[in-house]
């Protein structure tokens, strides 16, 4: 018999950008991209791996972009809060079709459509194999989702937050539009302020270094790459308060 996979973690965040489930469209939700990532999802909860997510809302709405267009920040945030509703929704769907058992939290409270973020509610559906999807950011304006999966992550008690980007772990500068950009292996949370590399936003790092939660940066273009990186295996870059060797 072959020897079963090895988990690295426990219990683990995932932190999707909402650009991540538009595929090739413009905007909007692509199918395809979300039902794979559903797979992905599974399989790390095959694995026994406790498994929450927070899911951005860029490809519906950005409160930032909204702001800048002379909507009041404020307001600009909240539509973008609803917009990651939407996102989780489509997410728990897919999810759900796979016979995975899914619970979609959001931190403004719409209780038509999912229930209201509660730690020991959340802590429990994790305990019991369910995915739980974490909606709305934190509840408040002013604060990314970056911030709302760094705060979740500490709450849930998680060994590690994942951050499913566009490449398979942080450069120097943005390999698509620059060849020659550094890929990093591993780096500690100050460099990654330090150096401005735009993995999360800066109170993001900050939380995840308070609570000493390694931050790992993988490529969700990569089929297999979430089960992978959490067995310690495939292409990613880590985040820690260890130097790089």
């Amino acid at each position: 018999m072959s020897a079963a996979p090895k988990r690295r973690f426990r219990r683990v965040l995932l932190k999707i950008s909402g650009e991540a489930l538009m595929g090739g469209q413009e905007f909007g939700l692509d199918p395809v991209i979300v039902d794979r990532i559903a797979d992905e999802i599974q399989a790390v909860r095959d694995l026994g791996v406790e498994v929450s997510v927070v899911i951005g809302g860029g490809n519906i709405f950005r409160g930032v972009s909204g702001a800048a267009n002379g909507m009041e920040r404020a307001t600009a945030d909240y539509m973008g809060m609803l917009a990651t509703v939407i996102n989780a929704l489509s997410l728990q769907s897919s999810l759900e079709r796979k016979k995975v058992q899914t619970r979609v939290q959001s931190a403004l409270p719409i209780a038509a459509v999912c229930e209201p973020y509660i730690r020991r509610r959340a802590v429990r559906h994790m305990e019991k194999g369910r995915v739980v999807i974490f909606a709305a950011g934190t509840g408040n304006p002013f604060f990314t989702t970056d911030t709302a999966a760094a705060l979740r992550a500490t709450e849930m008690g998680c060994d590690a937050i994942l951050k499913a980007t566009k490449v398979d772990g942080v450069y120097s500068a943005d390999p698509i539009k620059n060849p020659e950009a550094e890929r990093y292996e591993r780096l500690t949370y100050l460099e990654c302020l330090s150096r401005d590399l735009k993995v999360m936003d800066a109170s993001a790092i900050s939380l995840a270094r308070e609570n000493r939660i390694p931050i790992l940066v993988f490529s969700i273009h990569n089929h297999g790459a979430f089960a992978e990186v959490v067995q310690g295996l495939g292409r990613f870059t880590i985040i820690t308060e260890e130097a790089r060797t």
